[in-house]
């Protein structure tokens, strides 16, 4: 679960990195990248660990 939550985190810290550069296509690139990786945090979270399976 914590490995969610930093993943989430350096994907908050990377969004806010392009959302300041957005006026170029660098910024837009980086502002998905950090998107993706807070959607792909919090599916995390949500999946069930190995070993409860």
């Amino acid at each position: 679960m914590a490995t969610s939550w930093i993943v989430t985190a350096i994907g908050v810290i990377v969004s806010l990195l392009g959302w300041y550069l957005t006026p170029s296509a660098w910024g837009y690139g980086i502002l998905g990248f950090g998107l993706a990786w807070i959607v792909l945090g919090i599916l995390d979270m949500f999946r069930d660990p190995a070993r409860a399976r």
